[in-house]
């Protein structure tokens, strides 16, 4: 995980490391996402394949390939986009986080991964947290997402959240695009 993307809230780091263990594999179309809501903050914490992300797991290789990484990339970094969080919350714009290694060396010109997941058989992923600052956090009842419309080699994201009303696991799969936050 990038180092920068760790100074996430307690809460989120504890649903992470308790789910670390029982991660599935790097899985094509397959994303996960955790959710934490707390006093004053949602922070969501995306991880996908490359693949699910932009269509290829190494540095972009020709000018058809780089765009596609710029693409990519300008629509994990559209927030507004990908999450909008009920409008009970008082939520303002996120702080946007990625780590996105071979295609984000791929836009710097160099061909040498920078912060990813690479599970060691030519494996990456995408990391990407998104932390919104609320006034009033505990009321959020959901999420509406652009997610799966955003990326459409994303099929299912396995979704852990953490509210106030406990830990649970969801599936966000076509054609949703609202992930309750509430049981």
């Amino acid at each position: 995980m990038k180092p920068s993307l760790m100074r996430s809230t307690p809460v989120l780091l504890a649903l992470c490391a308790a789910s670390a263990f029982a991660a599935p594999p790097h899985e094509h179309g397959v994303g996960r996402l955790d959710v934490a809501v707390e006093h004053g903050r949602v922070t969501l914490l995306l991880e996908m394949p490359l693949d699910s992300l932009v269509g290829f797991e190494h540095a972009p290789r020709n000018a058809v390939e780089r765009e596609a990484a710029r693409a990519a990339l300008a629509k994990l970094h559209d927030a507004a986009r990908l999450w909008r969080v009920d409008a009970a919350a008082g939520c303002a714009a996120p702080t946007v986080e990625i780590g996105a290694g071979p295609i984000e060396a791929g836009e710097h010109g160099s061909h040498e991964p920078a912060h990813a997941h690479d599970d060691g058989d030519g494996h990456a992923d995408a990391e990407a947290s998104f932390s919104f600052e609320c006034s009033a956090a505990e009321r959020a009842a959901f999420v509406d997402t652009g997610l799966l419309e955003s990326f459409p080699r994303l099929r299912t994201v396995n979704v852990q959240l953490a509210t106030r009303q406990g830990q649970w696991k969801t599936l966000l799969t076509r054609p949703m695009t609202r992930l309750p936050l509430v049981r």
